[in-house]
């Protein structure tokens, strides 16, 4: 059974962690804690973005030598390859850490197998620890290795009564301005945002990120089909973050940064976009689209969060928050595990993982 002060620093290690969300795309976020040989915390560091330091060794730099005889936390298993980067495991053998915790085993072929080489060197090694935690954290670039494609998740704002718009197509705000403000929070999380064409010609919308300091702005990404929808000039095409609209194979279109994609039954094949956004080193994917384009996901089996925002408001009419999803009775119904409930200002915020992923 892990000790307190094991649980301790390995929790102040996935708090680390997390200061990295956003800003270190393809690469994961870690983050790690030493504590010299008689357990007292010398140093902490987190992988700031993708082609610096690494966790282990922003920790190491500051631990100096009071790191040797000490205990290494690591969210994630230490490195074992070269890239733009030394591996992780050699620097802590180097530095004298005669003990690694680490939470989640590194999933990544090319990088996989750090353990044994600490253990070869007579490091105690230990693997496990709160890995729970370790992983809802990383869970953008664990799905991207374990599955090839992006983390998917898909962000709404409604009533109480599950609308999003009122029966004219108002719909600001709906929500608080603390909702808002968080929506940005997740933004600032995530590698890409994406909208469809509906949402691009009711809201022209700009999708960047606003009041979050030290921000990496997302890709914005639209989903226009026919190359209709975003015309010169609009916000989304500004220079305040990169753009890609994601267009049909046989679609005319001037703009620049488009995308082709083929056609699926509704609209563009989202495994292709997924493909595309992949291939440009996206590895989360915030889903602010409307009804058609969330069903769109929710059919393609491609949404692997859902984030609620709920307002203590009811309209009895307008769009509804999800359109077709290819559910054709309760018996098919996608069944969600609710995994947070959080008041947002007025409103609720509910987080949910569909049960079969």
């Amino acid at each position: 059974m892990a000790q307190q002060a094991d649980i301790t620093a390995m929790r102040r290690a996935v708090e680390l962690a997390a200061r990295g969300l956003g800003a270190t795309s393809p690469n994961p976020v870690v983050g790690c804690v030493i504590t010299d040989a008689s357990g007292h915390q010398v140093g902490e560091g987190f992988h700031q973005r993708a082609g610096g330091p690494h966790a282990e060794v922003h920790a190491l730099r500051e631990a100096g030598v009071l790191a040797r005889g000490g205990t290494a936390y690591v969210t994630l298993e230490p490195c074992n390859h070269t890239g733009r980067t030394g591996p992780c495991a050699q620097a802590l053998v180097e530095a004298g850490i005669s003990r690694v915790v680490y939470a989640v085993g590194d999933p990544n072929p090319q990088a996989t197998g750090g353990a044994d080489t600490l253990r070869a060197a007579g490091v105690d090694v230990t693997g496990g620890l709160l890995e729970a935690e370790a992983e809802a954290v990383n869970i953008a670039w664990l799905t991207s290795v374990r599955h090839g494609r992006p983390f998917v998740r898909w962000k709404y704002a409604a009533t109480l009564d599950g609308r999003i718009a009122a029966a004219d197509g108002t719909s600001r705000w709906i929500t608080s301005a603390e909702s808002r403000a968080d929506v940005h929070r997740l933004r600032a999380e995530s590698d890409a945002v994406v909208v469809g064409s509906g949402t691009a010609r009711a809201d022209d919308p700009h999708l960047a990120v606003r009041g979050v300091e030290g921000a990496v702005q997302p890709l914005r990404v639209v989903v226009d089909t026919e190359a209709t929808a975003v015309k010169p000039g609009a916000r989304i095409l500004d220079d305040a973050a990169p753009t890609l609209i994601a267009v049909a194979e046989d679609a005319e279109s001037d703009l620049p940064d488009v995308v082709r994609l083929p056609r699926a039954e509704r609209g563009l094949s989202v495994p292709a976009l997924l493909d595309a956004l992949h291939e440009r080193g996206v590895r989360s994917v915030l889903l602010e689209g409307g009804p058609t384009l969330a069903g769109a996901f929710v059919a393609a089996g491609a949404v692997d969060q859902v984030v609620g925002y709920l307002a203590p408001v009811l309209l009895g009419a307008g769009p509804q928050a999800l359109a077709d999803a290819g559910i054709g009775t309760i018996t098919e119904a996608l069944r969600l595990d609710v995994t947070e409930t959080v008041r947002i200002g007025p409103d609720i915020r509910i987080t949910a993982t569909p049960k079969e992923r």
